[in-house]
């Protein structure tokens, strides 16, 4: 019995011939050429659709010298606001017609980032973008290869890398600024861990705040992102005299302190008024719902992406650049005026 032979996967000349157009015909519509008419376009495109074409990246890639992929370089969390950072990045390369290549990292540390952008330079990426919200992270910036195009999504300020970060210590002032508006005294603090850049800046909005209003600065409570850390501190202010605000670095360790004021009989927001930071999709549904600042993830990716699109698209490299994004307040059920 004769075996069938083995189909070929279609290539740019089936396609061209399916579509009665030439191979450059073809080769226009797929770089979304302009000078296509729509009625050519539109019999390209059904005839790549009948046919299962894949275009070839790598033959294109050697052609044009660009791979239309892009390197992320983060680490392996399920933390809300480095997850949804990488997912704002990965979807704004999409909508602006390039491909991800994902490294997570255990831990970050200027070793791991070095290797983690070795690989990805090996795989031809035509940029990276580095989620570097930790002291040790920023520092691996400095590694960086020179001709790599390249952006630091919270990075502090890092040397000649372009960085694209939400303003931590104005979310932080809006937080501390609203309880105080409320009429309390003072606004205790748990905050984040030390290496992390994002709950310095949080930190740092919240003393300035106070400071600039000539109140008493308590001495914060540190944690660690976790529920736990934040229920273990919510345990400490619940027994401390005075404490009528609190002002938590985030939503999660924010959920800790809540449990803990309801184990012990503190009232929110009758007795203590709670703020945090993120504004997670549960916690509109917390036990009251959160107060909280929120971060637009989604225009720290548009915003990485346009800064590293424009510097791979240059013919030389240009100056660094540095976007801010404004974070914003929601006012909800855990906080009221003092009583």
């Amino acid at each position: 019995m004769a075996s069938t032979p083995a189909r070929h996967p279609p290539v740019m000349a089936d396609v061209a011939r399916a579509a009665g157009v030439s191979h450059q015909t073809v080769s226009r519509v797929l770089n979304d050429h302009p000078n296509v008419r729509p009625e050519t376009r539109t019999r390209v495109l059904t005839a790549i659709d009948q046919l299962g074409y894949r275009r070839n990246l790598l033959a294109r890639a050697l052609v044009t010298k660009h791979s239309r992929t892009l390197g992320v370089v983060s680490f392996d969390t399920v933390l809300y606001g480095p997850a949804s950072t990488v997912y704002g990045i990965e979807r704004a390369a999409r909508e602006a017609g390039y491909f991800v290549s994902i490294v997570s990292l255990r831990t970050i540390d200027r070793a791991g980032v070095r290797d983690a952008v070795d690989y990805l330079a090996g795989q031809s990426v035509d940029g990276v973008v580095v989620v570097a919200p930790q002291r040790s992270a920023a520092r691996a910036l400095a590694d960086l290869p020179p001709d790599l195009p390249a952006v630091a999504v919270e990075g502090g300020h890092s040397g000649d890398v372009s960085v694209v970060s939400v303003d931590q210590a104005e979310g932080g002032r809006l937080a501390t600024q609203h309880l105080l508006d409320l009429g309390h005294a003072t606004v205790w603090h748990v905050s984040g861990p030390a290496d992390w850049m994002e709950a310095e800046g949080r930190a740092e909005g919240w003393r300035a705040t106070l400071r600039a209003a000539g109140r008493p600065v308590p001495e914060p409570l540190a944690g660690d992102w976790s529920p736990r850390s934040g229920y273990e501190a919510g345990r400490v202010l619940a027994g401390t005299d005075g404490v009528t605000a609190v002002f938590v670095s985030n939503d999660q360790m924010a959920l800790g302190v809540l449990r803990a004021f309801a184990e012990r009989g503190v009232r929110v927001p009758e007795q203590v008024s709670v703020v945090g930071f993120d504004d997670i999709p549960e916690s509109a549904f917390f036990s009251p719902p959160l107060t909280t600042v929120g971060q637009d993830f989604g225009a720290v990716g548009r915003r990485s992406i346009e800064v590293l699109v424009r510097q791979i698209e240059s013919s030389r490299a240009g100056p660094r650049e540095r976007f801010v994004v404004p974070p914003r307040f929601v006012a909800r059920a855990s906080t009221a005026p003092l009583r």
